[in-house]
């Protein structure tokens, strides 16, 4: 801890520095960003970490995008056509998209791209079920083509989060996704600048000279992504003090994820506004291969244990930016709010907890946990879960490290006792939660390579009839079964919803066009 806080005010002091001296890039705009986490990964189609999503993002672009409101807009596509009965599409690109490195942008890529996206992400596996072929036509048009109805078929293309579908050179995206990228090449409004690139410090991108934008102003993640900026410095300051005191005194214009007990004293600082960060639950995974928690009774045992108001208070967050008790494992308030099977879950049953424990046969064998020490509230999150198995009778073995090893380390399958993991905690925001098909832990099916790997056949069979369900009355009661299934199955626990914040200096423009907690930072301005 020492050595991370003395790094931390090393890198604060190196900022200072910087604002007094000239360098020759200074004559241009910089906008500096503290990143919520350290860069490691450089493939957003291999992990649902948010750092490498928003990486993907600065580097690489969509064939459609959300907009503000939340409607799929064409990105990269300039035009499509649907069948009457949806089972055939027809795309065509927009003229003059190029790589970064000048070459231009075809069907061959695009359709490489969706095929390796649809390989990882769940919404795009779902595609696949429904029997999804994509074929190139000509440089510019290819089509898509459907065995069985697939209502999403544009909010597929347009995901935002967990794995975004972005779109990669086809001698990349031929490359199989259960290995991630190194290489990155991609047509989106920024370049990585790898040769000042320092892991654990910084990340540097710059505007690329050429990315073709759209005519459309900016709205949500698609429009116009030209940039202000000639240049954005990703900046990981984990101590939460040094990053707040370098807003303050100007040496950064943006905090990605403020630390919950810095949200109330920045409120009240006339330089500084506080912005939305979107909303989020907080989420406990479960290693579903390896005892105790490839048993159901298990899962079910820490569900009862849980006291989200516990977890979202103890993880700092203002009372007005936290919810009491969310039922759902969806968002509360979203159009997929539902309480269906969340009654026995209601309040915290140490009693049913120790039953259902006893049940399955658990003996005290060691839980190891993964506790991240660099990002404040997902630390206090893994505090409270340590507390509540704790709680129950489980032997606990907290494991630190930061948050971009334990982003690597959960990929792994291995058994606990030989470098593998039983539990680890994260929070996902609402673009991840919302839906059976969006929600990366609710929307795997048996197969999967998402950490956990949690397999529940009965899921995936409710989940099919949801996304077939054409009907308002339909799709409600299909939900309704899914989650009534998902509180048996408890492939995860919901640990507590809450709003996050972001902040900025009050003097930087375009703010009010930031997005849900997403990384549209092309929209800033100094």
């Amino acid at each position: 801890m020492k050595r991370r806080t003395i790094a931390s005010l090393a890198t604060a002091a190196l900022l200072t520095a910087g604002a007094l001296a000239t360098p020759a890039w200074a004559q241009n705009k910089t906008l500096k960003v503290v990143a919520h986490a350290d860069l490691k990964i450089l493939d957003p189609t291999f992990t649902t970490a948010y750092i490498s999503r928003n990486f993907g993002y600065m580097v690489y672009d969509t064939l459609f995008a959300q907009d503000a409101k939340g409607l799929p807009k064409p990105q990269m596509v300039e035009k499509y056509t649907r069948s009457k009965d949806g089972m055939s599409w027809s795309f065509t690109l927009r003229p003059g998209l190029k790589f970064s490195d000048g070459s231009a942008v075809t069907s061959k890529d695009a359709v490489a791209s969706i095929n390796r996206w649809m390989s990882r992400d769940s919404l795009g596996k779902s595609m696949v079920g429904a029997g999804a072929e994509l074929k190139v036509v000509d440089d510019r048009n290819f089509t898509l083509s459907l065995k069985e109805p697939f209502g999403m078929v544009l909010e597929a293309l347009a995901k935002p989060s967990g794995y975004p579908p972005v779109i990669l050179p086809e001698r990349l995206a031929k490359l199989p996704a259960t290995a991630p990228l190194t290489e990155v090449l991609g047509s989106g409004p920024y370049t990585f600048k790898r040769d000042e690139w320092v892991p654990g410090n910084k990340a540097v991108f710059v505007r690329n000279p050429h990315y073709v934008g759209r005519s459309e102003a900016p709205s949500g993640l698609s429009g116009n992504k030209q940039s202000k900026v000639d240049r954005v410095e990703w900046l990981y300051l984990p101590d939460a003090n040094s990053a707040t005191a370098a807003l303050k005194r100007g040496e950064v214009d943006y905090v990605e994820q403020v630390a919950p007990d810095y949200i109330s004293p920045l409120r009240t600082d006339p330089d500084v506004k506080i912005l939305s960060g979107g909303t989020y639950q907080g989420f406990l995974i479960f290693n579903h291969l390896h005892a105790p928690f490839n048993d159901a009774k298990v899962r079910q045992a820490v569900a009862h244990a849980v006291n989200q108001e516990k977890f979202t208070a103890a993880m700092g967050f203002p009372l007005d930016m936290r919810v009491t008790y969310c039922a759902t494992f969806f968002i509360c308030g979203s159009p997929n709010d539902t309480a269906a099977g969340a009654d026995p879950f209601r309040k915290p049953d140490l009693a049913q907890a120790k039953k259902l424990l006893a049940e399955s046969g658990y003996k005290g064998e060691k839980v190891v946990l993964l506790v991240p020490t660099d990002v404040t509230y997902l630390n206090a999150e893994a505090l409270m879960a340590a507390q509540t198995l704790r709680s129950i009778g489980m032997n606990v073995d907290m494991q630190n490290s930061d948050w971009a090893s334990i982003g690597a380390r959960r990929a792994k399958r291995d058994a606990p006792a030989a470098g593998g993991w039983n539990m680890y905690v994260t929070v996902a925001g609402e673009f991840d939660a919302n839906s059976p098909v969006t929600n990366a832990y609710l929307g795997a099916p048996c197969g999967n390579s998402l950490p956990g790997w949690p397999c529940d056949a009965k899921l995936d069979e409710l989940r099919a009839q949801w996304v077939k369900a054409t009907d308002a009355a339909g799709r409600k009661s299909a939900l309704d079964a899914f989650q009534r299934r998902a509180y048996e199955a408890m492939p995860y626990v919901n640990a507590g919803q809450y709003s996050a914040a972001s902040a900025a200096r009050s003097s930087l423009k375009g703010v009010e066009l930031m997005w849900a907690g997403m990384p549209n930072v092309w929209v800033l301005d100094k």
